[in-house]
């Protein structure tokens, strides 16, 4: 009944994972081709939800085109979009496809996307549906006491970002996840190690909670800027920013940035995330550069 995964935190192996953006669009082919790239080179593949407030194809969907083609998924669930039933509701039919691991997020804002008079939802947070996942696993209905039609079989992760500069609140923050039922913890990019490191020996550690460290494929310097401007959360420091903007090839030199830190962060923590945004292809690059191969 354990995925992939579970299976390998729990046999304290290092774990690689990986993230794909769905299609913008109703076909999944060219997403399955990245895919099958990734296959036999990570331990699963996470699948985006909205990921900065912009339209994709629906997570639960490709996570279910993952399993089809033998590719283990982690479907993120974010929870802008939609009301605490039709979340439940989610979860519900992501165990019945099969799907196991799932990524609970709060999301975005809306004003981080390109359809900024959407409105959010927000009904639940990250903690909440881990509580209700949580219920879930042990065949609690939300009304009417058990589950009529068995419990569910989830493997829950939450999210976490080691830069937060308010390390109170985030240690608050992440007790409360484990206290829901996150089983993992996956950060959000990492750019600088010391971070990684005081997360991990400050927080997560002594919770008993692996983590699973964010790596994040810059492909220039303007890339960077962009990301320091508009993502949610970044902050690439200044020598970083340097070596993508003295390089003769920005794109190498990122690999080579990415690479390095992929082989630090495994020493540091349970595992890595690895994420190249539209340049997914070339994860499997930054592996080799960094030689790290799949442990079960």
């Amino acid at each position: 009944m354990k995925s992939k995964l579970q299976q390998a935190l729990e046999k304290k192996s290092k774990v690689i994972t990986a993230e794909l953006m769905p299609p913008r669009g109703g076909s999944p082919i060219r997403s399955l081709k990245i895919a099958q790239l990734l296959k036999d080179k990570v331990h699963a593949v996470n699948i985006t939800d909205g990921s900065r407030a912009v339209m994709r194809m629906c997570s639960l969907a490709m996570s279910k085109l993952l399993l089809e083609n033998g590719i283990e998924p982690i479907m993120q669930i974010s929870c802008r979009d939609r009301n605490k039933i039709a979340l439940q509701s989610d979860i519900l039919g992501a165990n019945a496809l099969g799907i196991k691991n799932i990524l609970c997020i709060t999301g975005d804002s809306v004003k981080a996307g390109d359809q900024q008079n959407t409105k959010a939802v927000h009904e639940y947070e990250s903690v909440r549906l881990l509580q209700q996942i949580q219920a879930f696993n042990k065949g609690i209905d939300p009304t009417f006491g058990e589950l009529s039609d068995e419990k569910t079989f989830i493997f829950p992760g939450a999210a976490a970002d080691p830069s937060c500069r308010n390390h109170k609140s985030l240690k608050s923050r992440i007790k409360k996840k484990k206290e829901a039922g996150a089983r993992f913890i996956q950060t959000q990019m990492v750019m600088e190690k010391r971070n990684l490191i005081e997360f991990c020996e400050n927080i997560s550690n002594p919770l008993e909670i692996p983590v699973i460290a964010g790596v994040f494929l810059l492909k220039s310097y303007k890339n960077a800027l962009f990301i320091n401007k508009y993502v949610p959360g970044a902050n690439i420091p200044e020598n970083i920013l340097n070596r993508l903007k003295d390089a003769k090839d920005p794109l190498k030199e990122g690999l080579e940035i990415a690479a390095e830190q992929a082989q630090d962060y495994i020493s540091i923590a349970n595992g890595i995330h690895l994420m190249a945004v539209k340049a997914e292809h070339l994860i499997p690059e930054i592996l080799k550069k960094a030689n790290l191969n799949l442990e079960y």
